[in-house]
């Protein structure tokens, strides 16, 4: 029984990614953090396909090998395999892009955790449970790691599953470059040539540049070495060849490339060819696991190739199974793939940072009702919302599928202790009650105040508006809307749009349909939508199809409360429940508003306003979680 379609196994790394294009490295102001490292780079990619893959390397004990860690695990790679080493750090690369083919580039890696590897890491057990492994040059470099990349190759052998090298060559890795030549992709060494022959006999699948067959086969001439590398090994062999696609070959070399297997290429714009290499492996196993022909295999890996040219990063710039579908499918529409709307909506909502199944969140955004009341100041409601922290952890317990609103200029401390808690977490940028819209000040007059916030935190924004609103209104609040929604998207922060038009004038089955329409059509695609209760089937109705008629990806809805109280949320709940859209509520004053206004007057203290608003919090819980469940045995019955 094998559980795993593949384990890669290699260098892992932090790549710092210069935000700014077509400057020096020198130059480069600030940078974007994303995991690194060929074999952790196509763990990722071929997570993203559907594959069930694994990942062997060695991460340090610090903040970044705890990243890399947690991005795989969001991107559902299997890290059994990812032993922490309590020695060494992990590895960096510092990076920027300096044109369509120069990338400055300068390794971190003295010393670094995941050279450490060793024969001791190889679990026997953990390789039988794969269909293939795949490995990728630098660990031949060194006596340990090669020591533990054959003991593993060996196992492969010994239970039935495939091998693959990716050869993936870096003079630096190989100590033929200086630390500043991090750039370089070839350079002639004998030495290198010897190791590496040394090995493919081990292999099914050998996958490389022309340079890199140059080095494998030890000739600069393409065919020469590709001959020579035939000499030691039976495995395929796939040639990439940049623009002109990749060739396979699966036995005699011929004497032109043009002579191997092909698959159709992609005209697009190359943004930059940094990570086409991973992104062109994870789409060729893809194939080749699915027992593909070598023209598809190669179809898949030309098109995630060029996804990767064409967006920042490595493993960010790889498409979802659905996303390449979609790309397969449609062709392409515009040739620079990171300015395609349509393709791009498809690549985020299909690879967010994690899917909630459902939301049960605690409320305490609230500026303006705390404000009012009477003996309430800045110090004592940033303290009233740390209770209301305590009081949401005392309910959640670490367990998935509960959160918070919380607002960062009253409420800052417990916004910042709520990070990493595992929370579901909302964060307001509206001004209180503005009609038209208008944000708090710390977002700043360009939005860049979102740049400093926390990567799991949602941008909430209530908008006050109607579809009779007036064309200047309805103007100007999208205008707002429309900038905030962009401005999430580059800082790479979900969105919650929220809307409460029975505040502006009457409504009816269809008004939050209809508003819900408008902002599609103007090109918002809000990750999470807040909606107030409503009162009959048929508004859920109407208002879950002009969502997911347009986005069939959406995280979903949570309810407001309004204040209202528990027999009236237990209404509202119990009709909105029979939609699987709606993720649960988000609600505030119902379990809070009473509270604060005896802890402010010292009518109470800490521990039973945590006590209170926990019972009231959990009691709230109880009532949606009964929703749900009366719900889904209607639909079982």
């Amino acid at each position: 029984m094998k559980t795993l379609d593949t384990i890669t196994i290699g260098r892992s790394s932090v790549d710092l990614y210069g935000a700014q294009i077509g400057g020096r490295l020198e130059d480069m102001a600030s940078f974007q953090k994303y995991i690194g490292g060929s074999p952790t780079n196509i763990a990722a990619g071929t997570a993203r396909l559907g594959l069930k893959s694994a990942l062997i390397t060695r991460v340090g004990d610090e903040h970044m090998g705890r990243f890399i860690r947690e991005e795989l695990a969001r991107e559902g790679v299997d890290v059994r395999g990812v032993k922490t080493d309590p020695e060494r750090l992990t590895a960096l690369v510092i990076l920027g892009i300096r044109d369509e083919t120069q990338f400055p580039l300068i390794f971190y890696r003295e010393n670094c955790a995941d050279m450490a590897l060793c024969e001791d890491d190889i679990d026997e057990s953990f390789i039988a449970e794969t269909r293939s492994i795949i490995v990728t040059g630098t660990h031949l470099s060194h006596s340990n790691t090669e020591a533990a990349v054959l003991k593993a190759l060996k196992l492969a052998r010994k239970h039935g599953a495939k091998t693959a090298l990716d050869i993936d060559y870096r003079p630096n890795l190989w100590g033929l470059a200086g630390h500043g030549d991090g750039e370089s992709r070839f350079i002639e060494s004998a030495a290198v040539t010897t190791k590496l022959q040394a090995s493919l006999h081990y292999f099914d699948l050998i996958v490389g540049t022309e340079e890199e067959f140059h080095i494998a086969g030890g000739s600069i001439n393409t065919i020469e070495a590709l001959r020579a590398v035939r000499k030691v090994s039976n495995a395929t062999l796939v040639c990439k060849r940049g623009a002109a696609g990749a060739a396979a070959f699966e036995g005699e070399i011929p004497d032109s490339l043009d002579q191997g297997q092909t698959g159709p290429g992609f005209p697009i714009e190359v943004f930059n060819v940094l990570g086409a290499g991973d992104g062109f492996m994870s789409g060729l196993t893809k194939g080749w696991l699915d027992g593909e022909s070598w023209s598809v295999a190669l179809k898949y890996a030309n098109a995630c190739g060029a996804f990767a040219v064409s967006r920042h990063g490595c493993t960010p710039a790889y498409p979802s199974l659905e996303e390449l579908n979609f790309f397969l499918d449609r062709g392409v529409k515009t040739p620079a793939l990171r300015k395609d709307a349509e393709l791009e909506q498809i690549h985020w909502s299909t690879n967010r940072r994690k899917q909630w199944s459902e939301v049960r969140a605690f409320a305490y955004d609230h500026r303006s009702q705390l404000e009012e009341i009477p003996g309430a100041n800045p110090e004592n409601i940033g303290r009233f919302k740390e209770l209301c922290l305590e009081a949401t952890l005392a309910v959640s317990q670490g367990r998935e599928g509960y959160g918070l609103l919380c607002d960062n200029r009253l409420g800052k401390s417990a916004l910042h202790k709520a990070s990493g808690q595992g929370l579901w977490i909302g964060r307001p940028v509206e001004w209180p009650g503005s009609r038209p819209l208008t944000l708090e000040p710390e977002i700043g007059p360009d939005f860049g105040g979102l740049s400093e916030w926390a990567l799991e935190d949602v941008v909430k924004v209530l908008c006050f508006c109607h579809p009779d609103d007036s064309a200047e209104m309805q103007a100007e609040q999208e205008a707002v809307i429309t900038r905030l929604f962009h401005a999430c998207r580059r800082n790479r922060l979900e969105m919650l749009l929220e809307i409460i038009p029975s505040k502006v004038g009457p409504v009816d089955d269809q008004t939050n349909a209809k508003l819900i329409s408008r902002f599609y059509d103007i090109g918002i695609y809000p990750d999470w939508w807040k909606l107030e209760p409503m009162q009959t089937r048929e508004a859920w109705a109407a208002t879950c199809d002009a969502i997911t008629s347009r986005d069939a990806h959406t995280q979903g809805i949570v309810i407001l409360g309004l204040g209202q109280s528990e027999a009236e949320l237990a209404s509202s709940f119990k009709l909105a429940a029979d939609f699987p859209l709606v993720k649960g509520f988000a609600v505030g004053r119902t379990i809070h508003a009473d509270v604060g206004r005896q802890w402010i007057a010292g009518k109470i203290d800490d521990a039973s306003a945590v006590a209170i608003m926990a019972e009231n919090f959990r009691r709230l819980c109880g009532i949606w979680d009964a929703a749900r469940t009366g719900a889904r045995a209607g639909v079982k019955s």
